[in-house]
């Protein structure tokens, strides 16, 4: 998975970059992003303090400041991180899937499962439309970016409708999002499979009577 970018501005607006040079440092950085998904996920933002997100991560306060600033920096890079958490989790099982319509099945059924792995996901997301709208906002567009991109190559090569594209693509993230809020974050008791099947025989049949 790709390590956040982490950069900052000092006093005189030049942009410093802090992303770790050496294995050790990229390291400490995860178990930071790792520590802060707890804490802001169990406190939220407000209640969050950065003092308990280095003694959540087992380091020292000083080590925070290597690489964030503030509690909104890295509440900004856990956003990403938890974005590129997703992505890695999906996008291997998507590309597995035999066609275009399997694919989608097979995608949420795989983030109904991180779902259920990552419940402070939901708490973070929400959090951040109001912490950092530009965060939030750009891991709901690059989730549709990659359904876009998979239902137009899928439609060029004539496995679906050939319309299909950005509203299709959004009308499925939204349907996703909030089967992961009913069965991954609300019950778990759930079949996972059996979700994602009726989820897939809607975008493949519709609602029209046989």
């Amino acid at each position: 998975m790709d390590q956040p970018p982490v950069a900052t501005e000092n006093a005189g607006s030049e942009v410093r970059d802090k992303t770790p040079r050496t294995e050790r440092g990229r390291r400490t950085l995860r178990k930071l992003l790792d520590a802060a998904a707890v804490e802001f996920g169990e406190r939220g933002f407000h209640e969050a303090s950065i003092s308990a997100i280095t003694r959540r991560a087992g380091t020292a306060l000083g080590s925070f400041y290597t690489y964030f600033d503030s509690k909104d920096e890295i509440f900004q890079a856990l956003v990403r991180y938890m974005s590129e958490q997703l992505r890695d989790h999906v996008t291997p099982v998507v590309q597995e899937a035999p066609d275009a319509i399997a694919a989608e099945r097979l995608g949420l059924q795989s983030y109904l499962g991180f779902v259920r792995e990552h419940k402070e996901i939901y708490r973070i997301i929400d959090e951040a439309e109001f912490v950092d709208y530009a965060s939030y906002r750009r891991h709901y567009e690059t989730t549709v970016e990659r359904i876009r991109h998979r239902l137009e190559g899928a439609a060029k090569r004539g496995d679906i409708r050939p319309d299909a594209g950005e509203v299709h693509a959004w009308a499925i993230a939204g349907m996703n999002v909030f089967l992961g809020m009913r069965y991954g974050l609300w019950d778990e008791a759930a079949d996972v499979d059996a979700v994602a099947q009726a989820a897939n025989d809607l975008l493949a049949n519709g609602l029209k009577r046989n």
